[in-house]
């Protein structure tokens, strides 16, 4: 019995463990593949999934409700989050997940992580810039730094005008930012963050770069989309955008012909707010024929998303 133990321990090892020089700050393309395993498209250089830029777009125009609706449906509890402050409220923004871990430091943590940064990167030890280093456009960079506050500040704006340069996208940071004011004078940049404060950055040390991180009651893993609107932010599995777009268009487009048809006299609230009858169903299937341009998906996302649903 042991042996067989032995062998999965070392197995675990083995792909976890994966080259353990580069797996200090930055997680190996091994290790995030191991996180991301149910992605089968294609990834960056890094290991993190890609999902294609028109899915990221079109998430964009989903809502909060749908996309968490979708996802409890799926077995997916913890991908929300709520209660933030934004550098601009009621400007929603979207974009593939680079995630960051910062704890308190300790100095032997700290010599040892700057060591291994220096080493691989040649970054100095100022840890709050390695991760804004590694991001690529579109990326929304999300670090769990564990709502600190005073003392907690992980930007100012001159870190953010850094962001926005090279994601041209924002962040969710559960913790703080300073120069508010500076920052909300970068065209184009926006970010969700617990609290402002003018303190710096102080006893802080970013310890892993895309790795699972903890926002909130939320977990969210490298490449998740970041779908941040006002009320809060959902984290939508890199395998499941797919699933959670289109069916939040459909959930869409089910609603605007309800209203319309309920505003025409075509059909009454208790048709509409219910199980669809089949005359329902056939009388939308058939104002979809009628009106293609309020349709965002492909006419193979629709059938499938139509066989999902029973229409």
């Amino acid at each position: 019995m042991l042996r067989p133990l032995l062998a999965g321990a070392l197995l675990a090892a083995s792909v976890l463990g994966a080259s353990p020089a580069a797996s200090q700050v930055l997680m190996t393309r091994e290790q995030i593949l191991f996180y991301t395993s149910e992605w089968q498209g294609e990834r960056f250089a890094d290991g993190r999934p890609k999902v294609s830029d028109d899915l990221v777009r079109r998430a964009l125009a989903i809502s909060l409700e749908e996309a968490w609706g979708t996802l409890r449906g799926l077995g997916y509890n913890n991908q929300f989050e709520s209660h933030w402050q934004a550098i601009h409220e009621g400007q929603p923004f979207v974009g593939r997940a680079l995630t960051a871990q910062y704890m308190p430091a300790r100095p032997d943590m700290k010599a040892a992580l700057s060591a291994r940064a220096k080493q691989l990167r040649g970054w100095d030890d100022k840890s709050n810039i390695w991760p804004i280093q590694e991001l690529q456009p579109g990326d929304v960079y999300v670090a769990d730094s564990y709502g600190k506050v005073v003392d907690g500040t992980l930007i100012g704006d001159v870190l953010g005008t850094s962001i926005y340069a090279k994601s041209r996208n924002g962040f969710v940071f559960d913790g703080s930012v300073r120069d508010l004011q500076g920052l909300s004078k970068i065209e184009g940049l926006n970010g969700l963050f617990r609290e402002a404060d003018p303190s710096a950055i102080k006893e802080m040390q970013m310890v892993r770069i895309n790795g699972p991180v903890r926002i909130g009651r939320a977990t969210v893993l490298p490449g998740d989309i970041v779908l941040a609107k006002f009320g809060g932010v959902v984290f939508i599995p890199a395998h499941l955008a797919q699933i959670v777009v289109t069916q939040s268009e459909f959930t869409a487009l089910r609603d605007t012909f309800g209203h319309e048809a309920i505003r025409k006299g075509q059909f009454g609230p208790a048709d509409i707010d219910t199980r669809w009858s089949p005359t329902v169903k056939a009388a939308f299937l058939q104002w979809v024929a009628a009106n293609p341009d309020k349709v965002p998906m492909s006419k193979a996302e629709f059938d499938e998303v139509r066989k999902r649903n029973d229409f």
